[in-house]
């Protein structure tokens, strides 16, 4: 089994979203022990918090979309992808 890691700091990327076009920025922050993946929706009221987990994918037609009480996050695979890559 692999040790828990987590980011050394935040940051931070901007630009166009994929299928949107809508300009946005991402940020990655640094989280507490057992804490998992979570995607925060800062854009939205209540700023809600979706856990990227299996039981939350909702569709993977285009990209890979989170849902938890209506709200949806897509294309969450890039990111994913690029955090899994650093975890040694």
């Amino acid at each position: 089994m692999l040790k828990q890691k987590t980011l050394k700091d935040s940051f931070s990327l901007s630009g166009k979203g994929l299928h949107t076009g809508v300009n946005l920025t991402v940020t990655f922050n640094p989280a507490p022990e057992n804490h998992g993946y979570k995607i925060q929706r800062t854009d939205l009221e209540g700023q809600p918090l979706i856990d990227a987990i299996a039981d939350n994918v909702v569709e993977t037609t285009r990209g890979t979309v989170l849902c938890k009480n209506g709200v949806k996050v897509s294309t969450v695979e890039h990111g994913m992808a690029s955090l899994y890559a650093f975890r040694y």
